[in-house]
């Protein structure tokens, strides 16, 4: 027994040093611990409050313990047994009543939260309409109002409530990031969810898949690129503009014969079978999970991640659905290097 409360001495500190230090690893753009829009703050709020009162109980409750079990405790010289009291009418008045007062400080603001997330803004002019489709295992993400579809990366402008409609292609996925808002599930057909969010910076944000959905559920993420109102109309007008195909003929013809009948750019009709390849270039990632950093701080540049993306989509995300470029589509690694090189240099204004 005391090796064993020794060990305990030893193994606290430990695990309260470690803890503070994990505390502290978290990022702006994937914690619910540093909210980043509206939304977010509310939760966030809602969360401060309900602990604060948690903390305040615990405080009083052990005080009152630790203040009984000094004060009455059983005196060296004492045996005879102490007088037995049961029924105090105001104690009990007191332990039922502040319980309710409390439930119903935290029930007050959290109705109120609730139904401010109630609103999706489906109805607002000014709103920004994007549909998002859950698919296994990247997100799609069609500008109604503007005619544009995309994948992976949600450009928003910052400021502007962006109300979502949500659906899947196959399983349940959960729409979730983190520093803007909560998660919401993208139903099957019959079953659709809405919901709004906004983001009053400029930056980007990451989302996940918050939903178990398959083998690389946990690579399922996208961004949020929250931009200026002008970035934002210079990226839609670029979207809309005719597709750039590769230079080399052979290339071309590869890339048409073999990508684009699952795949579309530019103005080509979206088949929603894959992601959108317009200006993939200009992505914050490949394949949601390989991020591009010229730079090497925080992944790779675009042309290798491309490359690893292409000669090993199964290595990189186990159980998608898009086929081996060279095992299952015949194609030599020099032409996977060219279309990864036409792809990388695919970017947007």
């Amino acid at each position: 027994m005391m090796k064993t409360w020794q060990a305990g001495k030893r193994l606290l500190p430990m695990t309260a040093a470690l803890g503070l230090i994990l505390a502290g690893c978290g990022r702006e753009d994937l914690s619910v611990l540093r909210p980043q829009g509206p939304a977010a703050e509310s939760s966030f709020d809602l969360m401060k409050l309900s602990i604060t009162i948690m903390i305040a109980v615990l405080l009083i409750v052990f005080s009152i313990a630790a203040y009984v079990l000094i004060r009455f405790r059983r005196k060296p010289d004492q045996s005879e047994m102490p007088e037995q009291v049961e029924g105090n009418f105001k104690l009990e008045v007191l332990w039922t009543v502040i319980p309710l007062i409390l439930v119903v400080v935290l029930a007050v603001p959290t109705v109120k939260a609730v139904f401010a997330a109630g609103n999706d803004h489906a109805n607002d002019k000014d709103a920004i309409k994007v549909k998002v489709t859950g698919h296994q295992y990247w997100w799609e993400f069609e500008y109604t109002d503007y005619g544009i579809t995309t994948a992976q990366d949600l450009v928003i402008p910052a400021g502007k409530d962006i109300a979502f409609e949500l659906s899947t292609k196959d399983v349940l996925h959960s729409f979730w990031v983190p520093s803007l808002s909560g998660k919401m599930d993208t139903n099957p057909e019959g079953s659709t969810n809405r919901f709004s969010f906004s983001a009053p910076n400029e930056g980007v944000y990451r989302g996940k898949c918050a939903e178990l959905c398959g083998p690389s559920h946990g690579f399922m993420e996208f961004k949020v690129k929250s931009v200026s109102e002008a970035a934002f109309e210079k990226w839609v007008n670029s979207m809309k503009a005719p597709a750039v195909l590769p230079e080399d003929p052979a290339l071309a013809k590869t890339f048409k014969s073999q990508c684009l009948t699952c795949h579309a750019v530019g103005e080509m009709p979206d088949m929603s079978s894959a992601p959108n390849l317009t200006g993939i270039g200009s992505r914050e990632s490949v394949a949601g999970i390989l991020l591009n950093d010229d730079t090497g701080a925080d992944g790779a540049p675009v042309l290798e991640n491309l490359k690893t993306w292409l000669h090993d989509t199964k290595g990189v995300k186990p159980g998608n659905k898009m086929p081996d470029p060279k095992k299952d589509m015949g194609l030599s690694d020099e032409e996977i290097d060219g279309i990864a090189e036409y792809l990388a240099g695919y970017t947007l204004d």
